[in-house]
């Protein structure tokens, strides 16, 4: 060790006072009040009308402020000594700048701004320390580095000047997805305090692409419908930061059901939704067919429809504390407020270390009341998802009157790591409470710990929509274009059984909707709970079929002959759908059989299109040497009206997906 190492240490040691146990329990104390203020976790809701001023180095320059004179040496040194450099992910999985480049912008001027104005004081407040690679431990006592650490990790910080520590945190950063280019510093060395990037901890519904079914052996295809979206959000956030996204975060139907299609309407005074079937050839593989089964449910009149009780369960943890998580969602939810009436009655519940309300139901015309209490709300804490779900049933049970539809709606980046955390155990929990009338949807917000499971199991157990709100313009289609379809049912526990004609078909394969699979026999119990339809709502399936006699036919016959079925002139196969009207307990069923027509219109051939690119995405082998050139091709070829943009929107993700590919 050197000499000037050496007269460092002994300078320290003689300026350290000796231990004062009584003082040091006092300054601990101090420090996590101080600790727990700047985090935002304090029990019980926080009202006031002021803006806290926040930020990275605001919150550093207040943490400093609060300690006494040690508590400044054991966590300052740490700064200092090993400098001030902030380093910010520019990847996929970022903590704060996941998103689109307005976003980061903002929050790169109000970093620099930040630093700029605490550097001053950080030199006042703690001599100027500078060393080569000196680790915190070898400044200040074993249990007061300890303390520094958990302040500064706590914060998601670590101080090094170690080139291979940063060499490995880049490493390993890369080899996780989360950093898509060399970091961005924004103070020159030495002065050095790297911000990590959160781990990646996102999970997705783990399901293999629904397999090759030969008709003879297993001629019906039996599944529930499917109208979330949150699966297109998703790869989207991702593709737009130049990352391909997690197979299993591409769901088919979900990237197909994202677009508003032009589908026949149901005739009034008959089912509430009327049901289309065409087929095509497939533009994959010339030697079999597409079969297109749409659905479109009825528009009731908007005046007609009954009073709506909202409670916003709002996930106000630490990791809400990104633009564009809590921030986001509090804009996304200040949209949706003008569709609501004086008929309509809101109330806001928040969980974090606890679970709290802090708007008690109030009529929806009053928005400054309710917007003030959304500009109340600041991220910080734990996470305690079912504290949270049990106050916001019990707040909507005190709500719901007979004729009313009352629906929680919870906004969360998905992170439930403390409480019921199990899917299968929020699964139980939430369909005893569907069975009340109230149901659950789910809205995410964020990367980088992603809960995409967990959500998905609440949707659909809670007989509500799952969304991921990536951008201000997603949170205008889900809040604002589809209200309507995502809280006001038309039909309940919607089935899909379609059995093939083993005369005509060899093979099939049903494209997406793995994670919504039913048994056979659940088509007939009304007891199986399926999807739900909401006014407007249009769901879109796809199946590949192999013609009897087709070269594509990928199984062997079978040596001693398979069942020769009679053929009903014409049909495919037949299609059967199962609802139950709001309330009712008793199914109805439709029924039609499924024969070749004209080619699709352009609606059709763009689902067809974005089925492709899910593929694609997930890498299947279905799709031969069919690439993103020909599926770009084809659904521009049948983008038709577009009058938001969101069809050119999809072919700019699929020349980013193909350039990402190669």
């Amino acid at each position: 060790m050197s000499d000037d190492l050496d007269e460092l240490k002994a300078a320290l040691s003689a300026a350290t006072p000796a231990p004062d146990a009584a003082k040091k329990a006092a300054d601990i104390a101090l420090a996590r009040k101080n600790f727990a203020e700047l985090q935002e976790s304090r029990s019980g809701a926080r009202h006031t009308s002021e803006r806290p001023k926040t930020g990275f180095f605001r919150g550093v320059k207040n943490m400093i402020a609060g300690l006494n004179m040690r508590g400044a040496l054991a966590a300052s040194t740490a700064l200092v000594a090993l400098g001030l450099v902030v380093v910010l992910p520019l990847g996929e999985l970022g903590p704060r700048f996941y998103g689109g480049s307005d976003w980061q912008t903002i929050e790169r001027e109000t970093q620099v701004s930040e630093r700029e104005s605490v550097l001053p004081e950080l030199e006042e407040r703690v001599p100027s320390l500078r060393s080569e690679s000196l680790a915190v431990d070898e400044f200040v006592t074993a249990e007061q580095a300890g303390t520094a650490q958990s302040v500064l990790q706590g914060g998601g910080l670590y101080s090094t000047n170690n080139e291979a520590a940063k060499r490995s945190l880049s490493d390993r950063s890369r080899m996780s997805g989360q950093l898509a280019a060399e970091p961005l510093i924004l103070a020159p060395a030495p002065d050095q305090v790297v911000i990590l990037p959160e781990s990646n901890t996102e999970t997705f519904p783990d399901a293999d692409a629904n397999p090759l079914k030969v008709t003879a052996e297993e001629p019906v295809s039996t599944f529930s419908i499917d109208v979330d979206t949150a699966s297109y959000a998703v790869v989207r956030s991702s593709l737009t930061v130049g990352q391909l996204p997690p197979k299993e975060a591409v769901r088919v139907e979900e990237m197909v059901n994202y677009f508003t299609y032009d589908y026949a309407a149901p005739e009034a005074g008959g089912a509430p939704f009327r049901p289309t079937v065409s087929v095509t050839d497939t533009p994959w593989n010339s030697n079999t067919q597409l079969v297109h089964i749409a659905i479109q449910g009825e528009k009731p009149a908007i005046e007609d429809r009954p009073p709506l009780n909202l409670v916003f369960l709002i996930d106000t943890s630490g990791s809400m504390n990104a633009p564009n998580k809590l921030p986001l969602l509090k804009l996304s939810l200040s949209l949706m407020l003008p569709q609501l009436t004086d008929q309509d009655q809101v109330a806001i519940v928040t969980y974090a270390g606890s679970a709290g309300q802090v708007l008690e139901p109030t009529q929806a015309t009053e928005r400054e009341t309710i917007l003030a209490a959304l500009d109340r709300l600041h991220a910080g804490g734990g996470t305690a998802g079912q504290a949270g779900l049990q106050q916001a049933y019990a707040v909507a049970d005190g709500m719901a009157e007979d004729g009313e539809v009352t629906r929680v709606i919870l906004a969360t980046d998905g992170d439930f790591n403390v409480g019921l955390s199990d899917p299968e155990a929020l699964k139980d929990f939430i369909e005893d409470k569907r069975e009340t009338g109230t149901y659950l949807s789910v809205m995410g917000f964020g990367r980088g710990n992603l809960d995409d499971a967990t959500m998905q199991a609440l949707a659909q157990n809670g007989n509500g929509q799952a969304s991921y709100i990536d951008t201000l313009s997603e949170a205008q289609k889900v809040m604002v274009d589809q209200v309507s379809g995502a809280l006001f049912p038309i039909a309940n526990d919607v089935k899909i059984q379609v059995e093939f004609n083993p005369a005509q078909i060899a093979e099939y394969r049903l494209i997406g909707y793995e994670t919504r699979a039913l048994r056979r026999e659940d088509f007939n119990n009304d007891r199986v709970d399926a999807g739900d339809i909401g006014a407007g709502h249009q769901v879109t399936a796809l199946y590949e079929v192999t013609p009897v006699g087709s070269p594509a036919r990928q199984t062997d016959p079978l040596r001693y002959g398979e069942q020769t079925v009679v053929s009903t002139e014409g049909e495919l196969g037949f299609l059967k759908l199962r609802y139950k009207k709001p309330g009712a307990e008793t199914s109805e069923l439709i029924e039609m059989p499924i024969v070749e027509d004209g080619p699709l219109g352009s609606d059709a051939r763009f689902a067809t299109a974005m089925a492709g690119f899910a593929q694609l995405l997930r890498g299947e082998t279905y799709l031969g040497e069919w690439s993103y050139a020909e599926a770009i091709t084809l659904a521009n070829a049948a983008r038709g009206e577009d009058p938001f943009g969101y069809r050119a929107e999809a072919v700019q993700l699929m020349r980013l997906a193909q350039s990402l590919k190669r």
